[in-house]
């Protein structure tokens, strides 16, 4: 085996071109320089956008700390690229986020549905023609430490928990609310669902399905979807499917109802299932509400061992739908709202977030909302780069991972060529992400 000979060049050369595509979507397709340089007054020093968008740069790479901002290779191409005059120090960095994150939140959540509004993106709907709308909280684990608004999770862990809001099978993210650790997933969760509403609303004009988890069983959000469906009643309407809190219910006198009412299959020996639909009043503020609920009952008298059990198990489940469509079918599409814990592990994980980098909690809010921008810009990238024909070849597949984003086209090295007039990115002659990199820079810087 030969041996490599170790040498610096005086090419410059980055690891991480795919910043160039992140700089024409904030630039193009948001106003978050001259929104949050206008509406924020600033003496003297970088310039608030300058700030934002260093700190955005390193989150697209997966890095949230803010010591990270000390890791940049090229300077040059790191503010040609994100369109920027200067680079903030670490201190400042920290300081600029710490304070006029209240200020900088609201802007920059903004610039996030700005981007899903003017660049359209492509979504697919499910079988029933709606683009799910799918609502949930996820504890993140900041066990150790002492931030702001860290307290005990329903996890059994301290740390937040925020409640994000995905919009379609692709899972671009309309809300990302943090929230402490001990509050209930129900707290604030109207309003939440009521901006999400009205933003996807600016994306698309096909029906909408909000699901919820049994936490947020509570007739108010029934309530917020059929209120909405009122105002905005020359639109496709907005359907739900929450999970049933069962609470108190004796399964016994359920049992009882689905032998006389429901319709029985046996999937196996000591295993019998029933499913079934019944209409249901529930009240709230002086109004009656008929809300169809969709119920499956199992009884196991063997259990999946083949042990004989002495009692028999009973489990129950139901689901409050507004949809008329057959039980399975229902039961099937909540199956599919578990789909959006990938697009938390994605934020968890991918993106590096789960454990904050500050101990201020109005830091950790602006933190999260500068995530959501950095992950739907991902998620249109991976969405119209790595799905063609021309991306690099990988398993089929309806989605990216932001991962997968990261891999193939953020961290993919080229070589900065300067001359009089224009400034070149120069791939390798083996760069299997060229054709993909280049069709979606054109449609960022272009289209």
């Amino acid at each position: 085996m030969k041996r490599f000979k170790i040498e610096q060049s005086d090419a410059d050369i980055v690891s991480h071109g795919g910043l160039a595509l992140i700089g024409q979507a904030v630039k193009r397709h948001t106003n978050i320089t001259r929104e949050v340089d206008t509406q924020i007054p600033l003496r003297h020093g970088i310039k608030h956008s300058d700030v934002l968008k260093s700190y955005l740069a390193m989150l697209c790479l997966g890095k949230n700390d803010f010591e990270a901002i000390n890791t940049i290779e090229s300077e040059f191409y790191f503010m040609s690229a994100m369109d920027i005059g200067d680079i903030p120090s670490e201190a400042t960095l920290r300081q600029r986020m710490d304070n006029h994150a209240a200020a900088f939140l609201p802007i920059i959540e903004k610039a996030s549905r700005d981007f899903l509004i003017n660049i359209q993106p492509t979504l697919e709907p499910l079988k029933t023609g709606h683009i799910p709308l799918d609502a949930d909280v996820t504890p993140m684990d900041n066990s150790g430490s002492h931030k702001e608004g860290v307290s005990r999770t329903y996890k059994g862990c301290d740390g937040y928990a925020p409640m994000p809001v995905y919009l379609g099978q692709e899972g671009y993210c309309l809300e990302f609310e943090l929230r402490e650790g001990k509050q209930h997933c129900q707290k604030d969760t109207p309003a939440l669902l009521d901006r999400a509403l009205r933003h996807a609303r600016q994306i698309t004009d096909q029906p909408l399905l909000l699901r919820l988890d049994g936490g947020n069983d509570s007739i108010e959000n029934i309530d917020l979807v059929l209120e909405h469906n009122q105002v905005f009643a020359d639109r496709t309407p907005v359907d739900f499917l929450i999970k049933w809190n069962p609470r108190k219910e004796s399964k016994d006198d359920w049992l009882a109802y689905a032998e006389q009412h429901g319709r029985w299959e046996t999937p196996r020996d000591g295993k019998r299932v029933a499913i079934f639909s019944v209409d249901h009043q529930r009240q709230w503020k002086g109004y009656e509400y008929r809300v169809r609920r969709v119920m499956r009952l199992v009884e196991r008298t063997i259990d999946k061992k083949g042990q004989l059990l002495l009692t028999p198990e009973i489990e129950l489940e139901g689901w409050w739908t507004s949809l008329s469509i057959d039980e399975p079918a229902v039961i099937q599409l909540y199956a599919d709202h578990g789909t959006s814990e990938q697009f938390h592990s994605e934020f968890k994980t991918d993106l590096d977030i789960e454990r904050l980098p500050s101990g201020k909690f109005a830091t950790n809010a602006l933190v999260l909302g500068a995530s959501m921008l950095a992950y739907n810009i991902l998620r249109w990238v991976g969405q119209n780069g790595l799905l063609g024909p021309d991306s690099p070849k990988r398993s089929k597949a309806k989605r990216r991972r932001i991962k997968t984003v990261m891999q193939e086209l953020m961290y993919v090295a080229a070589r900065i060529v300067k001359t009089s007039r224009s400034i070149k990115l120069s791939f390798g002659r083996g760069c299997r992400s060229l054709h993909a990199f280049s069709a979606v820079y054109k449609a960022l810087a272009y289209g």
